[in-house]
């Protein structure tokens, strides 16, 4: 490997002021891969007040965070938020770049590999150096069929990482690093002009203990709301398979899978969904599995510890019923 590159460097995902959960597992893995390598661990942030989040970068394990500090930044504009994160590449030279699987990171991580004419490995699942000192990038294909394992030649690499799969790193108080502040410097033209902000229902999935997921056995929008009246009563989030997204039933924020989210409940409850392995690898984690399908040999059998035959409309309703007799203090039926 070219002795010009050095460091693997995480970019530090902050939203209002608020460091990402992705982040502390990216530092948590990059350590690892770091102590492998016998090099050194590199933090990218880049936001508008946020000097005082580069500490934590550090007690989380970087040894060098990379910040860049502006006002411009303070939304985000996708384009100066990549030349400021293409400034500290720059800068540091990192033999790999990792970003989080999350929204922002699958917008950032294609537009800075574009430029720096680098490739780019999405939503991996691991990431281990082998014999040869290689970073090698482990992510399903073929809808979770196989797992492909990538070595990209050209420097620097470039990862994005699926949310809640590595463990986070330790707070240790005790650590020391550096800090080193660029300067974003002039910006082009980039396109975007905020004309104004409106509130979005804010869904995190990815962290519920409680998920309650629906797919194709539901037959029409408005059917969502037994779903929701269920989900409501035990205190569950709503997850969906992606047909339900792609028909534009429910946002792409509820999606539970392989292009979705990957999730880790304690309980998941799979209401008419079969069990694609598309769907499969983002909940197989999960504590206890619950599922409600009319097909007895449906695939999502098979990763479920309680499984309920029969037809969702008529199980549901009946299930909220005796919740609801629970509730109230009366014997379920």
């Amino acid at each position: 490997m070219s002795q010009e590159y050095s460091g693997i460097m995480i970019y530090a995902e902050v939203h209002d002021g608020v460091i990402h959960p992705v982040t502390f597992e990216l530092l948590g893995k990059a350590r690892e891969l770091a102590e492998k390598k016998g090099t050194k661990v590199l933090a990218s942030i880049a936001g508008y007040k946020v000097k005082e989040l580069a500490q934590e970068l550090i007690l989380r394990g970087a040894d060098i965070v990379y910040l860049v500090d502006d006002e411009r930044l303070k939304s985000l504009d996708v384009m100066a938020h990549r030349d400021a994160v293409l400034k500290i590449i720059q800068k540091a030279m990192p033999e790999a770049v990792l970003f989080g699987a999350t929204n922002t990171g699958r917008t950032l991580a294609p537009r800075i590999s574009s430029y720096l004419r680098t490739g780019l490995t999405a939503d991996c699942t691991d990431l281990f150096i082998d014999e040869k000192g290689n970073l090698v990038q482990v992510r399903p294909a073929f809808s979770g069929n196989i797992f492909a394992h990538i070595v990209t030649k050209t420097r620097p690499v470039m990862s994005t990482v699926r949310y809640r799969t590595f463990k986070p790193a330790e707070r240790d108080p005790g650590r020391k690093g550096e800090v080193i502040e660029l300067e974003l410097g002039n910006l082009g033209e980039t396109g975007y002009r905020v004309l104004r902000k409106m509130e979005r229902e804010k869904v995190n999935i990815s962290e519920a203990e409680v998920i309650v997921a629906v797919g194709r056995g539901l037959k029409k929008k408005e059917d969502l709301q037994i779903v929701k009246e269920l989900a409501s009563l035990i205190g569950a989030t709503i997850g969906a398979s992606r047909p339900l997204v792609d028909d534009d039933w429910i946002s792409r924020d509820h999606q539970v899978g392989f292009s979705g989210n990957i999730v880790k409940p304690k309980i998941y409850i799979a209401l008419g969904i079969s069990g694609s392995p598309q769907h499969v690898v983002g909940m197989k984690d999960s504590g206890t599995v619950i599922s409600i399908n009319i097909d007895q040999n449906a695939p999502i059998g098979e990763y479920s510890d309680y499984l309920i035959v029969g037809d969702l409309y008529e199980v549901i309703p009946k299930l909220i019923e005796q919740i609801k007799k629970i509730k109230e203090g009366n014997s379920p039926s």
